[in-house]
């Protein structure tokens, strides 16, 4: 039997991350952006004040390169020696990111600060506020940006403590997703004598497995359009029995999001503009009174889609939103970064299986190539000879030309009868 303790796990904090791609958004975008990994770190400290926490984990890329800013470094060490003003102790591992192979300004951190080291696997008590044994908290950084040997394999238990908190950055089960780092497997870490595996690596927080927990806390800061969503840290709360409670706490400044507007029933470029006001209302809401940056994604087929194909109606569309809302230093925003078509052309489907014309033989030849695999590729390399023949074009796409993915059949079908029926007025 142990002691309750409370701790938060955190991970990915990519301090002084630069936000390409940025440089002709407003002014207010670009500060906001380039300070919210720094107002994540602060809003890191404040929970861990404020409820109170034993010791902060934090699974890897502290920093966003390995050669760290100064102006990252002090920000660090200033929030740790909060922390360390009010006994709560922290425990981190560098991942790829940010690996010791890189270069460091000679600051000194606060005693109750314990980095793990490169070598081997280490192990470090962890203690609540009051003095009593919490746990052993385990780690190892990386001593290089590639680390493909599977560390959690070199991860050993040492006796003494009623619960066990081992850091990993890595990648967990083979998200083909990222990049490949410290590998294993979930059955591994499941299987494990440990109570809290504390990942880091994967920006997208989750609960791969309970009782043990193995655990993404993802980033807490959203860095770019595919982090979506709130984005932070959890608070986990260990009772006296090892019972393990979650709670996730949004850190994050500045909130990624998308939207999906369908151009059904839209007729005119105004209707659509009103319908895209209506959907930039709606996520500032989910932004939770942080400041957004918002893609809007159009679906769905209508009278709009031809007119969308070549993107100049989009571009206007989001010309016109961003000058209706310009981003103001102070108070949150709403900047909408993006507008991506993705609609169809309005086709009877149905209809396409009876009809005897060019498209309907088009359609029944799909049908028939999507059932043989070995005919679907057949057809699709003599279709694409001549231009995999080519010596710019087949050297560039060689690649694209030996995998010939299946979604091409669909995806191009849906494209040639979507020109015909724009053309022709079909279904």
């Amino acid at each position: 039997m142990g002691v309750p303790f409370r701790f938060i796990h955190a991970a990915d904090l990519h301090l002084d991350s630069p936000f390409r791609g940025l440089a002709k958004a407003p002014e207010a975008v670009r500060t906001a952006l380039s300070s919210s990994t720094f107002y994540a770190l602060r809003r890191l400290t404040d929970a861990a004040i404020e409820n109170e926490v034993d010791f902060v984990v934090v699974a890897g890329d502290l920093f966003d390169e390995a050669d760290r800013s100064l102006r990252a470094q002090f920000a660090l060490v200033k929030e740790w020696e909060r922390l360390a003003e009010h006994g709560i102790a922290v425990y981190a591992i560098h991942g790829n990111h940010d690996h010791l192979g890189g270069r460091r300004a000679k600051l000194r951190l606060p005693s109750a600060v314990h980095i793990f080291g490169s070598k081997q696997m280490d192990w470090a008590p962890a203690f609540t506020r009051g003095g009593e044994l919490a746990a052993h908290v385990y780690g190892m950084s990386y001593g290089e940006r590639s680390v493909t040997a599977n560390l959690a394999g070199t991860y050993a238990l040492q006796d003494g403590a009623p619960y066990h908190i081992a850091l990993l950055h890595g990648n967990v089960g083979g998200d083909p997703s990222h990049d490949s780092y410290a590998p294993c497997a979930l059955e591994e870490l499941a299987g494990s004598r440990f109570d809290y595996w504390a990942l880091g690596h994967i920006h997208k927080r989750e609960v791969l497995n309970v009782y043990p927990h193995v655990v993404y806390a993802g980033n807490t800061q959203g860095r770019n359009p595919k982090e979506l969503g709130a984005k932070g840290c959890y608070i986990v709360d260990v009772s006296a029995a090892g019972a393990a409670k979650l709670r996730f706490v949004a850190l994050d400044a500045v909130r990624w999001l998308e939207e999906n507007v369908s151009i059904e029933g839209v007729d005119t470029e105004q209707e659509l503009l009103t319908k895209l006001n209506a959907a930039v209302a709606a996520a500032g809401a989910a932004g939770e009174d942080r400041s957004v940056m918002l893609r809007l994604k159009l679906t769905g087929s209508g009278p709009l889609h031809l007119r969308l194909k070549d993107g100049a109606l989009a571009a206007t569309l989001l010309e016109q939103l961003q000058e209706d809302a310009v981003p103001a230093a102070g108070s949150p925003w709403m900047y909408v970064h993006g507008i991506e078509a993705a609609t169809t052309a309005s086709v009877d489907w149905a209809m396409l299986g009876e009809d005897e014309g060019f498209s309907g033989e088009l359609y029944r030849l799909g049908e028939r190539l999507a059932e043989d695999e070995a005919a679907w590729r057949t057809f699709a390399k003599n279709a694409l000879a001549e231009m995999s023949g080519h010596p710019k074009l087949g050297k560039l796409e060689r690649r694209k030309w030996d995998e010939l993915p299946q979604r091409w059949l669909k995806e191009g079908r849906e494209l040639a009868i979507g020109w015909i029926a724009e053309e022709g007025d079909l279904g």
